[in-house]
């Protein structure tokens, strides 16, 4: 039996958006251990023309509500991209998982071949099929975004390891 694109999208955001959650948690735990200016944080980038720690979760949030809002029809939340502390970051999250969790799977399933037009950098769109779409584009991109901030902590020293990262995975 095939698997849903609502069990292929929802849960999979919603674990890893909680995984990364966890992560910002040992990292005030850091910041309040080491008594360091958050920022060192929050403004860090691996390189020159990388974005900083903040918009690596920001984009993580928005590359799940956006995929979730463009396959079902249900409009996203707008944010205000402000987020600048490790609480306010937390709290980005929790606003995202609340959409997710809001959006009815028979919203979802059945869109394999639904259009689905995104776009691509400032001034270009891209169109794919739904399941195309999540499979080669969204998840990707909210794995990717994920795995920086995670890399980023990591950089800084901030505690952390596999079980992290993978912290919500069903058994």
């Amino acid at each position: 039996m095939p698997i849903s694109m609502f069990s292929a999208s929802v849960p999979i955001f919603t674990t890893m958006l909680r995984n990364l959650s966890h992560m910002l948690d040992k990292a005030q735990g850091f910041v309040d251990a080491r008594k360091c200016e958050p920022t060192a944080i929050t403004q860090y980038r691996l390189a020159p023309d990388m974005l900083p720690f903040t918009r690596q979760i920001l984009i993580a949030c928005d590359a799940a509500k956006n995929a979730v809002s463009r396959l079902s029809g249900v409009e996203a939340p707008k944010f205000d991209d402000k987020e600048a502390t490790l609480q306010e970051l937390k709290d980005r999250i929790a606003k995202t998982l609340d959409y997710l969790a809001s959006v009815p799977a028979n919203m979802i399933d059945g869109t394999e071949e639904k259009p689905i037009t995104f776009p691509v950098g400032r001034e270009a769109t891209r169109t794919m099929a739904g399941e195309a779409y999540l499979k080669h584009w969204a998840l990707p991109n909210m794995f990717f975004h994920v795995t920086t901030a995670y890399v980023i902590l990591r950089h800084n020293g901030v505690d952390l390891g596999k079980r992290d990262y993978l912290a919500g995975a069903e058994q």
